[in-house]
């Protein structure tokens, strides 16, 4: 196996051996300890006490990160569908798991050439994806990513009806509360806020009904609320029964990381 081919493997399909198995969970424990970092660093005290070692983490971080990334992209070649060493790395990079990884160190590197200081603040905030990055190693969340793909249909339909349910309702709310409470029933879109907490059944109670058509067509609302908001949850539920049961009859090819069927 050439060097291409190996490094392809420790970083691409990963977990087929020890060594590769070390990598992914180091990867993942650097990810973690990332994420807790930034956390940490809004602390101001603790940052003050320990930004050294906060900027030294950082960098450490983002040069492995950055050695990850590249060496993803230089070894990608040896798929087929990625042979051309320009338009395949280029389609290749494209990727939305590449694009994760990109965004995961680029505020690094943008801080070398701005100097407006609110601009890096915010650009702080992609460091949190790394946290995405697990998305790579982790095998719950590749099934999530397949339920949320095979069941986007129905989802769609799910998200859609809770969309139109909370349109209709908040502006028959307007109607029936405008002249009550002017201020809290400004208009169709302030309305919203009461629609979105009564749908979720949150009901914070600083946007309430007064009048008594109001108040019985929030009860109505929120029924609706509760039964609708469950669609999605069952949706996934089914998702994942379907995941569990078709897993049972795949496995990984150990070389390329795609799924065989035993079927075949």
């Amino acid at each position: 196996m050439g060097v291409k081919q190996r490094v392809h493997r420790l970083l691409e399909v990963g977990g087929a051996t020890r060594e590769e198995q070390v990598v992914d969970w180091g990867i993942m424990a650097l990810i973690a300890a990332n994420v807790m970092a930034v956390i940490l660093s809004t602390v101001d005290a603790l940052y003050a006490q320990y930004s050294f070692y906060f900027r030294a983490f950082e960098v450490i971080s983002v040069t492995v990160f950055s050695v990850e990334y590249l060496g993803r992209i230089w070894a990608v070649t040896v798929r087929q569908e990625y042979a051309n060493p320009i338009m395949g790395r280029l389609r290749y990079a494209l990727r939305p798991m590449l694009i994760i990884d990109l965004l995961a160190i680029l505020p690094f590197y943008v801080g070398f050439f701005f100097v407006d200081l609110r601009f890096l603040r915010a650009l702080r905030l992609f460091r949190f994806f790394r946290l995405l990055k697990l998305a790579r190693y982790s095998q719950t969340i590749q099934a999530f990513k397949y339920v949320l793909k095979e069941k986007r249909e129905d989802l769609i339909v799910a998200v859609s009806a809770t969309l139109i349910l909370l349109v209709l309702s908040s502006s028959m709310m307007y109607f029936f509360e405008h002249e009550a409470q002017p201020e809290a029933f400004s208009s169709i879109p302030e309305t919203f806020w009461w629609g979105v907490v009564t749908l979720t059944t949150v009901g914070y109670g600083d946007v309430y009904p007064v009048t008594f058509g109001g108040r019985v067509f929030a009860a109505v609302v929120a029924f609706l609320g509760v039964g609708l908001f469950a669609l999605p949850a069952s949706i996934l539920s089914s998702g994942f029964v379907d995941q569990a049961r078709s897993s049972e009859s795949e496995t990984m090819c150990p070389h390329c990381g795609e799924v065989i069927s035993e079927e075949h």
